[in-house]
Order: C-alpha cells, then sequence, then structure tokens
C-alpha cells in the first residue's frame, strides 16, 4: 500500500519526476535557542509516530547501533510492545483513532476505500497509483486536503486539539493528515497540481494553531525540504519541530508524523530497518537543538509509537493474492471511476488485508455472500450485521458466532457483550462472564467498531496471516509487508514514553488522547 505519502499527490511527482532526498540538514551553524529547560507550569506533549514502526525491527535496528536517538528514549522512559491499533489497521482509520480516542464507529472513518452508500460512489484517500487514476485524481485529492478533516470525520467528535483549545490550551500538527481544529488555516495549493486538477489555488480549513502539511502549509519559510514527496517527508517533518523549538513556540502538544518508514516495510518486509535508521537521524537532527539530549526530557514527555504492524506477504503471488474478483464473480461487480449502473450488484473495497464488500441491490442477502467466501481457506473470518448484533463466521470453524455490546459478559477493558456461538471463531475465551482475548486484540469493540463505521449493506473479511486481498487496480505486496487485519501480526506497536511516569491504564490507540490530555492538563 502506499500510505500516507501518496495520500497527497505522490502520483504526481512520480508524472512529472521530481526526487528528493531525505538526508539529515548539515548543522546549523549558529547557536540554538531550544525551549528553556524548567520554564514551564504544564509539561508539553510531543506524540511522535513513526508509521509501521514495529518490535522486533526497532530492537534490530538498537541492537545494530542504527537507532541512537530511539534508543536514548526508550533508554530514559517506559517501553511496551503490545499498544493495541484500531481497525481496519489502516492510516487514517488509525490516525482517527489517535486523534478523536474513538473507533471508527464514532469518528466514522471506515478505511483507506470504502463505498459511501449515500452519495453512491467509493471514496480513497490514497490506496494505490492505479486505484487513484480510475477512481479520479480531482475526487482523490480533494478527499485527502478538504473532505477528510472538515466532511467525513464526524462533528460528533471532537479531536485532541479540539478539546485542548477549548481549554485554552495551543496544539500543533506536523504532517499529520487528521488535524481538525478550532482554528481557519488557508492551504496554498501549487500551480502545477491546480493544474492538473480542479483545485483552487486555495482551500480554507480548520486545524490547530498551528499546521504544517508539505508544501501545503509550513511555519519555517526556510524549510526547503519540499521537493521530496511535496514537503510530506519525514526531513520536512524534523525541521518544522525544530523550527518551533528553536523559536520557543512550542505548544502544549505536537503530533509530528514521520511517513518513509512504511514504505521500506512495504517494499522489503518486516524485518527491514532502512526506514527505522532514516528516521532516527531525523529524530537525531531534533535533539540535537538542545544542548544536551537529556535537556530534552526537562518539561516535555516524548511519546514514539508505531500506527500498525505489518506482516509478511507470501512470495509467490498466486498463492499469497486473494482475488475478490473471482471469489464473488458469481456478481455483477461496480468498476472503478464508473457510476452505479442498474445491473451492478456488489462493490469491492480491498484494504490491503482486510476488505469491505457492499451489496448494491435488496435482493442479495450477505449471510448467502459469506457462505461463498467461507469456501475460501485463506480467509480467517466474514462477519457482517444485522438487527440482532454483529455475526461472524470462518472457513476454518462450525456454526456461527454473534454479539452486540450490552450483556453479562466483560472484557479487561471493562466493557459488556452480549456472546452467542462459537467463540472459537474470534479467538475469544470465557470464564466466570469474562472474555480474554486471543488472536484478534480488543477483538469485540474494533470489528463493532468496523461493522457501525458506515451506512449501507456490506460484509468485512479478514485475510489470515501471509495473505492479501486484491480486487481491481489494487496495490499488492507479495514479498513484502502489509496490514490491515484485525490479527494481532498486524495490530499490536511499540510504545516508547519518555518525560514522565504517568501510566496509561488500557494499551491501546483509542485511550491514548485521554491520556495524554490529562498529562499535560495535571
Amino acid at each position: 500500500m502506499i500510505k500516507r505519502l501518496v495520500v497527497i499527490f505522490s502520483f504526481l511527482i512520480f508524472i512529472i519526476g521530481c526526487t528528493g532526498s531525505s538526508q539529515v540538514s548539515p548543522p546549523d551553524t549558529k547557536m540554538p535557542s531550544p525551549l528553556q529547560p524548567g520554564s514551564q507550569s504544564h509539561p508539553k506533549v510531543i506524540l511522535l509516530v513513526i508509521d509501521s514502526l514495529m518490535d522486533k525491527s526497532l530492537k534490530k535496528a538498537i541492537e545494530e547501533g542504527k537507532a541512537p536517538a530511539l534508543e536514548f528514549l526508550k533508554k530514559n522512559g517506559q517501553y511496551s510492545t503490545d499498544l493495541v491499533s484500531s481497525y481496519p489497521t489502516m492510516s487514517v482509520t488509525i490516525d482517527s483513532s489517535i486523534i478523536t480516542g474513538t473507533y471508527p464507529d464514532q469518528h466514522k472513518i471506515p478505511g483507506l476505500v470504502w463505498f459511501n452508500d449515500k452519495e453512491r460512489r467509493i471514496i480513497t484517500y490514497g490506496n494505490g497509483l492505479f486505484e487513484i487514476l480510475k477512481l479520479g485524481v480531482s475526487d482523490f485529492a480533494w478527499n485527502g486536503l478538504y473532505a477528510f478533516n472538515n466532511q467525513d470525520l464526524s462533528s460528533n467528535v471532537k479531536t485532541i486539539h479540539e478539546d485542548l483549545e477549548d481549554a485554552g490550551l495551543k496544539t500543533a500538527s506536523i504532517n499529520a493528515l487528521i488535524y481538525r481544529g478550532n482554528y481557519p488555516h488557508t492551504l496554498k495549493v501549487p500551480g502545477f497540481i491546480s493544474a492538473v486538477t480542479n483545485l483552487p489555488g486555495e482551500i480554507k480549513t480548520m486545524g490547530p494553531e498551528m499546521l504544517s502539511l508539505g508544501v501545503f502549509s509550513k511555519k519555517n519559510q526556510e524549510n526547503h525540504h519540499i521537493v521530496n514527496r511535496i514537503g510530506l517527508n519525514d526531513s520536512f517533518a524534523a525541521e518544522e519541530l525544530k523550527y518551533l523549538l528553536k523559536n520557543n513556540t512550542l505548544p502544549s502538544f505536537t503530533i509530528l508524523y514521520l511517513p518513509e518508514n512504511d514504505f521500506t516495510v512495504h517494499r522489503k518486509g518486516p524485518s527491514a530497518i532502512k526506514g527505522i535508521e532514516d528516521a532516527d537521524k531525523q529524530l537525531q537532527n531534533v535533539l540535537n537543538s538542545f544542548p544536551d539530549w537529556n535537556d530534552a526530557l526537562d518539561d516535555i514527555v516524548w511519546v514514539i509509537m508505531g500506527d500498525s504492524n505489518q506482516s509478511f506477504v507470501k512470495s509467490n503471488k498466486k498463492e499469497a493474492l486473494i482475488d475478490l474478483r473471482k471469489e464473488l464473480s458469481d456478481y455483477n461487480i461496480l468498476e472503478l471511476g464508473e457510476a452505479v449502473r442498474s445491473k451492478d450488484e456488489i462493490v469491492i473495497t480491498a484494504n490491503e488485508r482486510m476488505a469491505y464488500l457492499y451489496t448494491l441491490k435488496e435482493d442479495i442477502q450477505l449471510r448467502q455472500m459469506a457462505k461463498k467466501l467461507q469456501k475460501e481457506s485463506r480467509i480467517s473470518w466474514i462477519a457482517w450485521k444485522d438487527n440482532e448484533g454483529i455475526n461472524v463466521i470462518s472457513p476454518d470453524h462450525q456454526g456461527e458466532l454473534s454479539f452486540q455490546p450490552g450483556g453479562p459478559y466483560k472484557d479487561k477493558y471493562q466493557q459488556s457483550w452480549s456472546v452467542k456461538g462459537n467463540k472459537d471463531i474470534l479467538d475469544l475465551k470465557m470464564k466466570d462472564n469474562k472474555i480474554s482475548y486471543g488472536h484478534y486484540p480488543d477483538a469485540l469493540a474494533r470489528l463493532y467498531g468496523a461493522a457501525e463505521s458506515q451506512k449501507g449493506s456490506f460484509l468485512i473479511t479478514d485475510a489470515k496471516p501471509g495473505y492479501e486481498f486484491i480486487g481491481e487496480s489494487s496495490p499488492e505486496h507479495s514479498g513484502g509487508g502489509a496490514h490491515g487485519s484485525m490479527h494481532k501480526v498486524d495490530s499490536t506497536v511499540p510504545l516508547i514514553v519518555s518525560g514522565t511516569n504517568k501510566s496509561i491504564e488500557n494499551l491501546r490507540i483509542v485511550d491514548l488522547k485521554e491520556w495524554i490530555m490529562e498529562i499535560i492538563q495535571r
């Protein structure tokens, strides 16, 4: 999957042949003036998201001496390997969960690609070049630059920027695609982009007081790291953070996104460490803004995390790739870029190792379609919702699992559920009215979140480790890494916390927002 870096026009950069370097900038000749230690009444929090950061590869990079900055923060803080991601484990859904503290049943961002039942069209935020070209360059660009934050992200939830700003505190977002806040901003669209799309030269949006988003918006006017993927790169992000530090304008909360490790892992697989090494160089660049790295721990809480894991996809394409068009060949499938026609019966939106499958006709039964997919042994399970709750079946298990919120069973997160049927389908353990999770962390809440993330009639299906879904023009990662599934191989990520001893009650991405706000407002 080409994730966040492709989300805004990277295909345009590819077409015109622009390339760039992500090397660390030469050291400044001037003496830096970093945020003064001990000068703040409340600690400030920097949330650093390194795309596809994983425990094994991080430890390998540290052991080989390739990640001294991450090693420093890890040694001077708390470390966990079991932070549970959102579901689907795809960039925009996870980002929305981080910033709102909710699953997609509340924030309403179902995945990187999905079907809007009301508008009767496929929405993409950037799931591969050829898919984007078929669905429409201008629509894709508008989704990423405007609709994502101002229309699609539910107005019924509040972002951490909005909540902190309501409390009178300042916040910043650096290259995070989900950034909605209380302040109006104008994104400047370069002329060469406007020329090949129907975008205007300026786009009004709402964000935190300080908003950096590559070439579209930057605080440091001397930040020239914009050629490589129009500023949506690690070097640009690091320079923006350095600018805030050196000018003593670091706000109470800053989210910083480093995207490039994700590309390396997709190509070379989960064991690759080159992306971590490069990200660490940028973190070194930031820490060098301080007279001593230890000074960076004074009054600043550093929270460094991955967003999702990636699991290895088998090298043999025929074996690894589950072509949903073949599995559902009995139905007329909506073609990418086409309006829904009377003959169309279903829609396929593959999100790497999970997929949403929509029905367009009332006479098509979800259970019947699910039974067809149940014959495919590379699928872990298939789920759908009805008036009775969420139903799940599997190629590997007899019977059916059904569940809904409320009931006699309680999990470790104090969530109550009604559960009946074959619990082995989602690897649930039930004892004394208590639920424990196996291969699928926080399975019930995460699957419920996806099932209630949108309107319409649809299935949710998850691939077994080693396999990936494809549809028309979907990207594929055979021999490399992919994510999207609810399985723990895609769902648990590392977390480094330096500068505070405040523990996190529940190690879930959806619990970070409240925990961070408590640190800042203590």
